[in-house]
């Protein structure tokens, strides 16, 4: 198991960064270009959440169609990552980045200007799609122009944290944007977004296709359709049942669609998905991880804010302060996460950043029904900015590691599916465990009193810690087997 990153065997050329340490401007504008494109992708997932009340309220919108404003945003971003990572190996990256910024920009806007929620929904949607090849291109166009070691973990961490902010600061900037009005959120990135468009047309060097072949059709609509079919019934089954017919049927209808994409890349001379990338098992635990990180983190951001808002009648603002820690500790850790990483590899990083997840997840069901925020809010705040700090740079740069240029793009895509349908797993398996009352039986967290809320919250939040309690473990178990066999040797060797 690879603790360390490598030095570089590859032979694309490189920008020189490998060779000396200090940064051109040039270098450093193009990195934060793609490191804004990473922020606005991870603050939109947290950031419009906050607004719902306010949306339903002037839209007209019930719960059950309010929660498709953040499903759309999840259906196109975690079903179209891979392909959204293949196709920059095979069109150019520069090109395929581009265009999804423009169309992520356009998306946000229109979103902000519509006045009709089937048409905001389909704003969201489009604008997950943006996100689905603007995350795994920036990756890879990283990966391919700083050298595996630590020039390129110095840049992964500075993107990787930025990505990480803008996903933990979104309760914070949703709290600020939603007190001007709920479509401030949707104008808020634009700006940002057309600026990174227009540095990036003058920084990003113009590349040709990094991989050769014919583009696999097949591959891709049924990898493509097994994800959003997968995504989608995750997020419906707790309002439908998970043994309906119609739940059952779907999750059927998905297993069966991945079966064919799995035989597909068997036989086509071009697979969108070289399977034998999966043989990498420092890829495959990078992607459990990511799974146990998003995925538990998100759950744990949607209760909170179920709690704080209805039981305990916070402001969004107020919501947003209470996590301001979080957040500035994730912001602050781009300055070091790199020379983490160099000195303790990643799958220690990793493991105590899932642990100091854990840590706070199990630290929040002292809270009660008046917490004082000092000692029931705040040390919850700071471990989940730490386990994010150090998790989630450590977990890109070993999904990245090792893997040739031509699929750094794949790579990329990978790891970050990983972590939106790990979101969208896990929240939904949350929110089926909160929706009924275990003490009655039946019930809902809508309308219930502080006490109530919380009593019903605490198996969700037990199983949230459950899952990042199990990433731990699925990223220290190599570490420990190879510790065990060194004693087993030595004797042998005697």
């Amino acid at each position: 198991m690879t603790t360390t990153a490598p030095t570089s065997t590859t032979s694309a050329p490189r920008t020189g960064a490998e060779e000396d340490p200090r940064w051109p401007a040039r270098l450093w504008g193009l990195l934060i270009v793609l490191c804004l494109a990473l922020f606005l992708d991870g603050l939109d997932v947290s950031m419009v959440a906050v607004a719902l009340p306010s949306i339903g309220a002037e839209l007209g919108l019930a719960t059950a169609e309010l929660q498709w404003i953040i499903s759309g945003y999840v259906l196109g971003f975690g079903g179209l990552l891979l392909l959204g990572g293949r196709t920059a190996d095979l069109l150019g990256r520069r090109d395929v980045f581009l265009i999804a910024l423009a169309a992520f920009a356009a998306a946000s806007l229109l979103g902000g200007l519509v006045d009709s929620g089937p048409l905001l929904i389909a704003t969201r949607f489009v604008k997950g799609i943006a996100a689905a090849f603007t995350a795994p291109t920036g990756l890879s166009i990283i990966t391919t122009t700083f050298a595996e070691g630590k020039q390129r973990n110095r840049a992964l961490s500075v993107y990787t944290i930025f990505g990480a902010s803008g996903f933990s600061s979104g309760l914070i900037f949703g709290g600020l944007m939603t007190g001007l009005g709920w479509r401030w959120t949707f104008f808020f990135p634009v700006p940002i977004a057309l600026a990174a468009l227009i540095v990036g047309i003058a920084l990003i060097p113009r590349d040709r296709p990094a991989a050769k072949g014919g583009y696999d059709i097949l591959g891709a609509a049924s990898s493509t359709a097994a994800m959003l079919i997968l995504v989608y019934t995750v997020v419906t089954a707790p309002e439908v049942g998970w043994l309906a017919p119609r739940t059952v049927a779907l999750f059927v209808l998905a297993a069966a669609l991945a079966a064919a994409f799995i035989a597909v890349e068997r036989r086509v001379a071009h697979p969108l998905v070289r399977l034998g990338i999966l043989r990498r098992g420092t890829l495959v635990r990078a992607n459990l991880a990511m799974m146990a990180l998003f995925g538990s983190f998100a759950s744990f951001q949607f209760l909170l804010t179920l709690f704080l808002q209805q039981a305990l009648d916070r402001t969004p603002l107020q919501m947003a302060l209470a996590l301001l820690p979080a957040g500035l500790l994730v912001a602050l850790s781009a300055f070091f996460a790199d020379r983490l990483i160099d000195r303790f590899g990643t799958p220690r990083l990793i493991a105590a950043g899932l642990l100091a997840l854990s840590a706070g997840y199990l630290l929040f069901l002292r809270v009660d029904t008046d917490p004082v925020y000092v000692t029931m809010i705040l040390p919850t705040a700071i471990l989940l900015g730490t386990g994010f700090a150090l998790g989630f740079p450590a977990i890109n740069v070993q999904a990245t590691t090792g893997v040739h240029d031509d699929e750094q793009g794949l790579a990329a895509g990978l790891v970050q599916t990983s972590g939106q349908v790990g979101g969208a797993l896990v929240l939904a398996v949350t929110t089926a465990i909160i929706s009924v009352d275990h003490a009655t039986g039946e019930g809902s967290p809508e309308g219930a009193s502080a006490a109530q809320m919380l009593a019903q919250f605490q198996p969700g939040l037990i199983f949230v810690t459950a899952v990042a309690v199990t990433g731990v473990a699925v990223t220290l178990l190599p570490l420990l087997l190879k510790k065990r066999s060194r004693p087993s040797a030595a004797t042998g060797a005697r």
